[in-house]
Parts: C-alpha cells; sequence; structure tokens
C-alpha cells in the first residue's frame, strides 16, 4: 500500500511525540530525536522552486519525490535536517563518524567522567569471522566458547573501570586516565545531519554486509524516526535504495548471453550455463568477487538455479 502525505497539523504532532523519547538499541544505546526541520513538503517545495507559482501542479507530490530519488536528484532532501542525541558504543561510533557530512559534538571524557557502561555480549551473541569477506562475520560460536568469552569479557571490562577510577583517585588527569578505556565504553553524541546524507548512511549501513551493531542503529532511526516524519520519502528510499537492486554493464552482458545460449529452452540457466556466459575478465579466476555478486543477482531473479 503506497504511502500518503502528512498533513503539517499531523506532521507536528508526531514529530512532538518523537522528540527526546529514546529508542533502545543493544544493551544500554540509545537513539532519540532532538529536533527535526522539514518534512515531505520541504523536498516538493525545493524541488519545484525552478517551476514557479503556476506549474505547482506538474505532478502530485509521491510522484515528484519519487522520481527525485529514482533519477538520484538528491539536492531537494539536503533542504529537511535533522538533529539526534545517540549513545553508542565507541567501537562503533568509529563507522559512524566516518559519514563526515554532518555536525556532531560528541561528549568528551576530557572534562566529564567517561560514561560508566560498556556493551556487554551474551553467551549466545559471538559471531565468528567470515571466511569469504574481511570486514564480516559469519556464524554464531558454540555455546561453550561462548559463555567462556563473555566471562573474559566481564572480567576485562571490571578491570578496566577499576584501573581507570583509581587513577582518577589519585588525580590523574581525566584526559590521560581514559586511555586505557575499551572501545566498548558508551559515548555519547549531537549528531545533526541533512536528510539527503541521512539516506545514504542509512542505505550502506542498515545493508546486510554493514557490522550487526551499527545495522541495529540505523535500523532504529529509518523504522522508528524517519519513516513516520517523512512517509512518502520513505517509501521511495526503501524501493529505490534499499529494495533495489544494481545491474552493472557486465551483469548486463552475461545476461544477454545467457538468454542467446537459451535457444528457447527459457530460464532459469544452470550454474555451468552461467560460467559459459560470464564475462571474459572473470574466466580463470579462482575467486572473483564481482562475479559471485553477478551470480546472487541472477539468482534472486530466478534467471539462473543452483
Amino acid at each position: 500500500m503506497s504511502a500518503s502525505a502528512t498533513p503539517a497539523a499531523d506532521h507536528a504532532a508526531i514529530l512532538e511525540s518523537l522528540r527526546w523519547k529514546k529508542f533502545p538499541v543493544l544493551d544500554d544505546g540509545f537513539v532519540a530525536l532532538v529536533d527535526c526541520m522539514g518534512d515531505d513538503g520541504s523536498v516538493v517545495q525545493a524541488a519545484r522552486v525552478s517551476y514557479g507559482e503556476g506549474t505547482r501542479k506538474v505532478s502530485d507530490d509521491r510522484q515528484l519525490i519519487r522520481y527525485l530519488l529514482r533519477h538520484a536528484h538528491t539536492t531537494p532532501f539536503e533542504m529537511a535536517e535533522l538533529k539526534f542525541v545517540v549513545r553508542v558504543p565507541m567501537d562503533c561510533w568509529r563507522q559512524w563518524i566516518r559519514h563526515r557530512t554532518a555536525s556532531v559534538n560528541e561528549y568528551s571524557t576530557r572534562y566529564s567522567l567517561a560514561i560508566d557502561s560498556m556493551q556487554t555480549t551474551a553467551d549466545g551473541e559471538w559471531r565468528t569471522q567470515a571466511t569469504s569477506n574481511r570486514q564480516g562475520s559469519a556464524g554464531l560460536l558454540d555455546a561453550a566458547a561462548g559463555t567462556k568469552m563473555t566471562v573474559a569479557e566481564t572480567e576485562l571490562q571490571g578491570l578496566a573501570r577499576k584501573v581507570y577510577e583509581e587513577r582518577l583517585e589519585a588525580g590523574i588527569a581525566r584526559e590521560q586516565a581514559r586511555k586505557d578505556l575499551p572501545l566498548s565504553t558508551y559515548t555519547e553524541a549531537y549528531w545533526k545531519i541533512d536528510l539527503h546524507n541521512l539516506l545514504h548512511f542509512l542505505a550502506l549501513r542498515m545493508d546486510t554486509h554493514a557490522q550487526l551493531e551499527i545495522r541495529r542503529y540505523s535500523e532504529t532511526i529509518g523504522n522508528e524516526i524517519v519513516k513516520p516524519l517523512f512517509p512518502l520519502v520513505w517509501e521511495a528510499f526503501l524501493d529505490y535504495r534499499v529494495e533495489a537492486m544494481r545491474l552493472t554493464k557486465l551483469d548486463r552482458g552475461v545476461i544477454a548471453r545467457l538468454v542467446a545460449q537459451s535457444g528457447g529452452k527459457g530460464m532459469p540457466a544452470s550454474h555451468a550455463d552461467f560460467l559459459a556466459a560470464q564475462d571474459s575478465s572473470w574466466s580463470g579466476l579462482e575467486r572473483c568477487r564481482e562475479r559471485d555478486e553477478c551470480l546472487d543477482k541472477l539468482v534472486s531473479l530466478g534467471l539462473v538455479s543452483l
């Protein structure tokens, strides 16, 4: 069912209901909206400014927003801004802050005591290293090994906090006393970003290849905050970014060769057919991520059967 535009009065009510509401993430993190400037109408208004007053009905709001996102006309989305306050583990924050298109003011442990909270990992939550992706996780560690890891984590975090507090009691400067705190320590920050760059952040960090922890934060921001405030934008964003598929020139070449090879037999093609139709630059490579990604796309489209 298509999203519908939110009347201004309803949008104001939704904004007030969301402002400062803490949505929990992980074991002690949260995301909260501080303020929001703009709505779906702000995007439409910015896009239509070049048309002039007499052509405001060129298309309805939903169709215009969908056109803008479909064709990557992103400037109108920069006319809306959102400000958040977040509590997030420092290792997750390291990835977050790589998105350099926001204004940030982070809690300072030079001036204040470090937040007395660290992200913990339950026995059944320890993930093993993926073999096909150096950055990613695979399955879960077995229960006995996971319990051992959790016990060690608890001991390490407790010792780190104890040493930190002992340094403070001994008069060590806060800026130096903090240096051995683990990356699991929570930090807090204000994060202000325009809607275009927020959608880019969400597209990357909601992806299944993103680290699970930051994925939980991005999913919360998107589903709990952006979706109710910008329903038309969110609908188009899901259709054209999150749930869309990009076919490269090489992908299209493979599809064309598969169709030509089929000789009227139809689809799906076999894995052997796919290998015969693969791009020449992939042939002979024992490992090829681009080939693997192409195969995944064609399997999901029902064009190749494994």
